[in-house]
């Protein structure tokens, strides 16, 4: 009984708006967010990358990446999308864009582009990097906005 209380709040709180080829559109509520999202080309890592729209914190396509693994507290974190390469700020686990101006240009980078890739050096010393196909991307991305839009 407890697990289907659990799974009835966890289907209000986050609707599906629609799966984009790679990428899902979604919004949760309470605060309303919007996002688009899609996990990296190997599935067998976690992490995601987003971009989300928050209406209340007046927040529009804001870039987060959950890294696949936990990084160096030195390593930089850098996200190239074809010759584009976006230093981004870091947290153990997290990335985004230092600012809103580089937000937008990594949106219009990513509807041009095939794929993406996120590069850092892990807590183990290793180099990796997570590999996100863009294939439905742009059209998951207009459809989060849309949806937080009104």
């Amino acid at each position: 009984m407890i697990g289907l209380l659990l799974m009835a709040l966890i289907v209000q709180v986050r609707q599906t708006i629609g799966i984009h080829e790679d990428w899902g559109a979604f919004r949760e509520r309470g605060p309303d967010r919007c996002f688009a999202m899609a996990a990296p080309v190997h599935v067998r890592r976690s992490g995601f990358v987003a971009i989300s729209y928050w209406p209340g914190a007046k927040v529009q396509a804001q870039l987060h990446v959950r890294l696949s693994r936990p990084r160096s507290d030195a390593a930089r974190v850098t996200l190239t999308i074809g010759d584009r390469r976006f230093r981004l700020t870091a947290g153990p686990r997290d990335a985004w864009a230092p600012d809103a101006v580089t937000d937008r240009a990594i949106v219009a980078a990513m509807r041009g582009a095939r794929s993406l890739s996120v590069e850092t050096v892990g807590a183990n010393r290793r180099p990796f990097a997570d590999v996100y196909r863009l294939s439905g991307a742009a059209s998951a991305i207009d459809a989060a906005g849309a949806a937080c839009a009104g």
